[in-house]
């Protein structure tokens, strides 16, 4: 199963993607399983794994209904406010539906060191405890403190998403060599290859840009903890699908097996999310 394991659906009318107005052009619109059907099927994804644009419970239940609906959807991840009191009564109710495969705080929206938070780590506790998977939608600033929580937790499952959002446009590896190398020494964090292209230099950028990031990514995680994931629709800001699937496939190392492609481009996901 050939799975894209990082898109986003929404509906602006519904309100709350605070992120989302009239000043992000192209993404300021609906969008929803019907655009992306074909695009799907040109590059032979029979699934996706849907993500939340929006730090609410409502939008969650709003990708939910999409799950019952489309076949394409394998699977949501969700989101939940792991700061609350109340984060375990609904981490308990979502986890009943079979569409909910994980959930993902909007941490590069939220102040350093946040994660560390007393109320935080201890909802963490239950999820570690439950092996459910987590999204950490992390920039190279959180990286420290992503560490700090696995030293407590070091069974987390974990995928760090967009690499961690490396400073491409900059042409900058450290600390986000070393650090991407301490997170993968867990082995319960997969990474995903995936948002990079908003990272480029968006006046010029090509596909060498990639390489040196994804080789790293690839060498520390190994080839059965990456994913492929479209990041779509935010990447149309920078480009089409297919440009962002043409580079990551230039982008890769050159001695990755069919095995290692089959990993990539969905059974790792699979794996992760523990899809049926």
């Amino acid at each position: 199963m050939r799975i894209d394991a990082h898109q986003h659906y929404w509906k602006t009318e519904r309100g709350d993607y605070g992120w989302l107005t009239p000043e992000q052009g192209i993404l300021y619109a609906d969008y929803l399983p019907e655009q992306l059907h074909e695009t799907l099927e040109v590059y032979r994804f029979e699934r996706t794994i849907v993500v939340q644009a929006a730090p609410t419970l409502e939008e969650t239940e709003f990708m939910l209904s999409l799950y019952e609906k489309y076949d394409s959807i394998a699977g949501v991840v969700g989101w939940l406010d792991l700061a609350s009191p109340e984060f375990g009564e609904q981490y308990a109710k979502f986890r009943k539906h079979k569409g909910f495969v994980g959930f993902r705080p909007m941490l590069q929206d939220l102040p350093d060191p946040w994660i560390l938070q007393t109320q935080v780590m201890t909802n963490l506790e239950l999820a570690v405890r439950d092996e459910c998977p987590i999204d950490l939608q992390l920039r190279p600033r959180h990286l420290p403190y992503m560490l700090e929580a696995l030293r407590v937790f070091p069974t987390l499952r974990g995928v760090i998403d967009h690499a961690a959002k490396p400073f491409i446009a900059e042409k900058s590896m450290d600390p986000w060599k070393m650090q991407m190398t301490e997170m993968a020494a867990y082995p319960n964090v997969m990474c995903k290859l995936s948002g990079l292209v908003t990272e480029a230099n968006q006046q010029a950028w090509s596909w060498e840009d990639f390489v040196p990031y994804v080789h790293h990514v690839v060498e520390v995680f190994g080839s059965d903890r990456i994913m492929f994931g479209s990041d779509w629709p935010v990447c149309l800001a920078t480009c089409s699908y297919k440009e962002v699937y043409d580079t990551l496939l230039r982008a890769l190392p050159s001695n990755l097996s069919q095995y290692d492609d089959d990993a990539f481009f969905g059974g790792n996901a699979k794996r992760f999310y523990d899809l049926h």
